[in-house]
């Protein structure tokens, strides 16, 4: 049975700070490491950590070494695409002694499991907070997908294809999607879309597929659907998904972060 975990939106700052002078992100991630440390046993062997963008803060050299740092204890491999907070080539000389990491051009790449097949989607717009994908990161999704001829897949990427009423994020979102939904829409296999950028766990559709939102590791986006709100967090705990291919279809499972009292029997339970 093949599994993934997905992480997202780490927001790793230099050591020793708070990003927005609120929320100690190293901490968050070291403790969602050991918590994926601690229950990967009962879960079963996992394939792969996903962490769909936003590893950093302000994309700089010294916020990557930290983030490796942090995520060299975990006891699975894991491959990332990049945030809005990320920087192309900062990311690229961070995983340059990774073989998933392309040596030039988007920052796009695929890997083939037992039951099916992940691609990490680059849709970073250099200096601004919307997404979205170039023609070569379109032709490589309709290159693989034709490679899968209809076998399960798994695509990640960072921003969201749809509006969930959150208006500060929404124009954040990933725009100019007519080409994506054209490149997946006429797929005769299963596909599950996975991404970030909004700290909270949402599920959608586009282009008849459900997408999965992944809650941050450390705080999330405050859920205000006014017209008038601003774009602030709020200091919910941090989470992670599971992302199985059972039986014949894709489930996706919310985790907190955390260590919690348990398990206890259902005693008296007939």
């Amino acid at each position: 049975m093949t599994k993934i975990l997905q992480i997202t939106d780490t927001h790793i700052v230099p050591k020793g700070q708070l990003a927005y002078q609120q929320v100690d992100t190293s901490t968050a991630l070291a403790k969602t490491v050991a918590t994926i440390n601690r229950i990967v046993d009962q879960l079963g062997p996992i394939d792969l950590v996903l962490v769909t963008g936003d590893l950093t803060e302000h994309g700089n050299a010294e916020e990557y070494e930290l983030f490796r740092q942090l995520m060299d204890p975990l006891k699975i491999p894991y491959q990332a695409v990049p945030g809005n907070h990320d920087k192309r080539n900062a990311m690229r000389a961070a995983f340059a002694d990774a073989d998933w990491m392309p040596r030039a051009g988007d920052l796009n790449w695929h890997l083939d499991l037992e039951q099916f097949s992940v691609l990490g989607l680059d849709s970073l717009v250099e200096d601004k907070a919307h997404g979205a994908l170039t023609d070569e990161t379109i032709s490589f999704v309709s290159t693989h997908l034709d490679h899968l001829n209809g076998q399960p897949v798994l695509i990640g990427f960072h921003h969201p294809p749809f509006e969930v009423g959150i208006a500060p994020m929404d124009a954040q979102n990933l725009r100019e999607t007519e080409a994506f939904s054209q490149a997946i829409s006429g797929y005769h296999g299963e596909i599950r879309l996975v991404c970030g950028h909004l700290h909270r766990s949402i599920v959608g559709s586009f282009a008849g597929h459900i997408c999965q939102v992944c809650p941050g590791t450390s705080h999330a986006v405050t859920l205000d659907q006014r017209e008038n709100s601003e774009n602030s967090l709020t200091m919910e705990p941090g989470a992670f998904m599971l992302h199985e291919w059972r039986e014949d279809r894709f489930l996706s499972h919310w985790l907190p972060v955390g260590d919690f009292e348990g398990p206890y029997p259902f005693l008296g339970v007939s």
